[in-house]
């Protein structure tokens, strides 16, 4: 996953563990109010209750010593309360038959989930944590509403055919207000480099070439080149490239816009800034703007992907719900219900059952089992292949991928609740900071990135207050072997350095200022988020051949497809929507809601598997 679309949940002991007391209360009518609970009430309106905090106390976890007591919203009783949200009791669940099962609920799965229910699909959603969104969903604490993830939304504007989150919710006639961010991020670098990407295309390329004019005409062909992708991008209704009727449709409306596709796939982003740019420090800031993306340098990042961020950020812009991102999951949840699909959370899939070959359903830690005719996973592909089908052989075709591909590496994140008066006025929202050396991009601790989002939504925070929310690349194998009192020790050290960093570059004063602080490791993030080793996405072993080694959402087992950051086109907010958009379309075909023809597919299918080869 991109390092704009990171976070955290809790970090400290299991909330499965915890037993709270939840409360209902209607809410004022001019409050909008953000929390999205769960309907164990046969409430009318969604929106009319929320979970209350009136002073309950989260009781101490079953497990260990710790005394610790913390205030929460967003958790449910772990036996007093309806695990099931939507119209069907657990019985009726239990006895029915799904259409689809997608295990996760993160930004693919529910859009995959919502396009499928809004063609009349059945589809249930099994969520492992007790709220939807995974790595960008949220959490509450002292009255701070945290980002799990950073806080810049790509593909949420009002235009074009990427905004594809605006049109996952519009499907299941939903619209969030938005708070436009009139700087994507502030870069701080090296040799005391500083850039705003600003909103208006023009205003950040005028800012670059005022740093770099002797590369005018090579910066202008570098971005003219990512335009160039992303309007061709931007001109087709995007469906799934595995469903040979839509996609030799799009060749014959748009061919132009298809070939011009087809010639950059296999092509990575610094391959085409080496051909027009020649200065090492100009070279070494688009490297950053593609670390930002794909957390690896331009050589490895494919140049499809890194145009469809470098240019959404100018032609939508960057857009922030109000409420916090966790708005968006919570809404696409609401949605997804109120067209006849469900979602249970707390439900910790552990299985994918497999009969005669075929993906038939899913079996829980708990023992139930719920059955469909499609399973879709929004796991990592490692998550899904290793874990929940443990007891079967890899197929071929992940072997490829596991060769071509590797876990990138996971994140240290820190969420602090600080004094407003320490940050300056007019300051950005997103900072990405990389102080002394650009060799350091990518070793762990190297760089770091901020999202402030109190500087748009300041309800997020309570009066006076703002959140910095920090963080930055680290490996699990640094954190693993410890004891509990060495983890936490060198968690708070390492938090310190951090810190002290930003105290240095940016907000004098920092530390004195803090009045909330969190900390999480890739540890969290495995725990959390159920993501094998707290990886965030692949990350190509070498220099890939563009997006050619990505694989699909088809999958070798019959039934089942997978989603997310771990397939076509890769990480960021705006691919695992495209994913979604692209496995609901498939699966939707193989159900028998859209046009299928079976043997173009098959050729098709094979015609696809071995493009993968040359990678």
């Amino acid at each position: 996953m991109d390092i704009l679309s990171f976070g955290l949940p809790i970090s400290h002991s299991s909330i499965s563990q915890w037993k709270t007391k939840s409360v209902f209360r209607r809410e004022p009518e001019n409050q909008n109010h953000r929390i999205v609970c769960f309907d164990s009430l046969k409430r009318q309106n969604f929106n009319d209750y929320q979970f209350l905090d009136p002073g309950f106390v989260v009781g101490r976890a079953k497990r260990g010593k710790r005394s610790n007591r913390y205030r929460l919203k967003s958790v449910i009783d772990a036996e007093k309360t309806v695990e099931s949200e939507g119209r069907k009791t657990e019985g009726d669940l239990k006895s029915n038959y799904f259409d689809a099962i997608v295990i996760g609920s993160g930004i693919g799965g529910l859009v995959a989930a919502t396009q499928l229910a809004v063609r009349g699909a059945k589809v249930l959603v099994l969520e492992k944590y007790v709220i939807p969104g995974g790595s960008s969903g949220f959490y509450q604490r002292d009255g701070f509403t945290f980002d799990v993830g950073s806080s810049v939304m790509f593909g949420f504007s009002d235009k074009g055919n990427l905004n594809l989150i605006t049109q996952a919710l519009e499907a299941v006639g939903c619209r969030m207000q938005s708070i436009p961010d009139p700087t994507t991020v502030h870069f701080h670098l090296p040799n005391g480099f500083s850039i705003q990407v600003h909103r208006h295309y023009s205003e950040f390329i005028s800012e670059l070439v005022a740093k770099f004019p002797h590369e005018e005409e090579g910066i202008l062909k570098f971005y003219g080149e990512c335009w160039k992708i992303f309007n061709a991008l931007n001109s087709l209704e995007l469906k799934s490239l595995e469903e040979p009727i839509y996609l030799f449709g799009q060749f014959f409306k748009k061919p132009l816009e298809c070939l011009t596709l087809a010639y950059y796939l296999p092509q990575n982003a610094g391959d085409i800034a080496r051909k027009y740019i020649k200065d090492p420090e100009l070279l070494s800031f688009i490297d950053t703007e593609c670390f930002i993306v794909s957390t690896v340098n331009a050589n490895r990042t494919p140049m499809i992907n890194a145009s469809m961020v470098l240019c959404d950020r100018h032609f939508g812009g960057i857009n922030y719900p109000v409420g916090g991102i966790g708005e968006i999951a919570k809404t696409l949840a609401k949605g997804l219900i109120n067209h006849g699909s469900n979602i249970i959370y707390r439900a910790n899939a552990t299985n994918i059952v497999i009969e005669n070959g075929q993906a038939v359903g899913v079996k829980l830690s708990d023992g139930r089992e719920f059955y469909a005719k499609t399973i879709i996973s929004n796991a990592t592909r490692w998550d899904t292949f290793e874990k929940l089908l443990k007891k079967e052989a890899l197929p071929k075709e992940e072997e490829q991928f596991q060769k071509a591909y590797v876990k990138a590496p996971s994140f240290l994140s820190i969420h602090l609740g600080v004094k407003a008066e320490v940050l300056p006025p007019n300051t950005d929202c997103h900072h990405f900071v990389l102080e002394d050396d650009w060799k350091c991009l990518e070793d762990p601790y190297g760089s770091i990135f901020l999202s402030i989002p109190t500087v748009l939504d300041s309800s997020l925070a309570p009066e006076g207050k703002h959140i910095l929310h920090i963080f930055t690349t680290s490996s699990i194998e640094d954190w693993e072997g410890l004891s509990r009192t060495d983890y936490e020790t060198k968690k708070e050290l390492v938090a310190e350095k951090i810190i002290s960093r930003l105290e240095k570059k940016l907000f004098p004063a920092l530390q004195s200022s803090i009045v909330f602080k969190e900390v999480g490791t890739p540890k969290t993030h495995r725990r959390y988020l159920a993501r094998d080793s707290g990886t965030y996405g692949p990350m190509p072993r070498n220099t890939p051949k563009g997006l050619l080694g990505m694989p699909f959402n088809t999958t070798a087992i019959k039934g089942l497809y997978c989603v997310g950051d771990s397939c076509f086109p890769g990480q960021g907010v705006i691919s695992v929507a495209f994913s979604g958009v692209m496995c609901a379309h498939r699966v939707a075909a193989d159900l028998g809601f859209e046009k299928k023809n079976a043997v173009l597919d098959a050729a098709l299918l094979r015609l696809l598997g071995w493009v993968r080869t040359l990678a």
